[in-house]
């Protein structure tokens, strides 16, 4: 049998009101704290845990709160956001938040080039590359796994400390400075292991960034793709709209 109309409307302005205390309380804490339950929920709001479980839901889905099965619901991290203006490397984005930045590093080395490292940076076949892959944290909260290719002049990076120092501080003291980035964006679902070391649920959405980018020479230098959590991890975007030809 289908809920009365009536009471489907003061159920959903029940569940709304129990969205907004929900919004204000994760306002007013901070990360990790724990919420009421479904349960007390629905006590205080005079709902059903039904109702209560849809309004959780929501604020979930908006990346508000965490539910944690078996433990409760949580403030969630507020997200770090990219605005939109000058590229800035991950170490220097963190530290002019006040965030200290560093790496777990997953791989160092020289290798031969793949098909799509050749075109991005615009290689003869068989050049090899320097491929530096790294889970980048935020006070050591990881942000991201990124993976950085680089051109095989660069080698002398591998030398460099990769974990508590800055890639492109390093590429600057071989006298090869980022100057221009071209960028692609998308999104898809976490791999096993880009959910573990990022402690993801299993298939969590991701957020992908490809990009390639040229020293001041207009040279390439880097080929990077890294994986954020979106939850963690936000880039904006400005754009302006496009004015019609006149009319004649």
């Amino acid at each position: 049998m289908s809920e009365h109309p009536a009471s489907a409307s003061a159920s959903g302005g029940r569940r709304r009101a129990i969205e907004t205390w929900l919004r204000a309380q994760a306002g007013a804490g901070t990360e990790g704290d724990p919420l009421p339950s479904e349960a007390e929920l629905a006590e205080r709001f005079s709902v059903s845990r039904m109702t209560a479980r849809q309004a959780v839901q929501v604020l979930e889905a908006e990346g508000l709160v965490r539910r944690r099965r078996g433990a409760g619901t949580f403030i969630a991290a507020r997200p770090l956001h990219r605005r939109f203006g000058p590229l800035m490397s991950f170490t220097d984005d963190m530290r002019r938040r006040g965030l200290i930045a560093s790496s777990r590093l997953l791989e160092a080395d020289l290798r031969k080039a793949t098909t799509s490292e050749r075109a991005a940076l615009r290689l003869d076949e068989g050049v090899r590359v320097v491929v530096v892959r790294r889970v980048r944290l935020a006070d050591g909260v990881p942000v991201a796994i990124e993976h950085a290719v680089l051109t095989d002049d660069c080698a002398a990076v591998l030398s460099a400390d990769l974990e508590a120092g800055s890639l492109h501080q390093a590429l600057g003291e071989l006298g090869r400075r980022p100057s221009s980035a071209f960028c692609r964006i998308s999104a898809r679902t976490a791999t096993a292991e880009e959910a573990r070391r990022l402690v993801l649920p299993p298939r969590a959405p991701v957020l992908v960034e490809q990009r390639e980018i040229r020293d001041d020479d207009d040279r390439p230098l880097e080929f990077t793709t890294t994986v954020y959590a979106p939850e963690r991890y936000v880039i904006d975007a400005a754009f302006g709209f496009e004015r019609p030809p006149p009319a004649p």
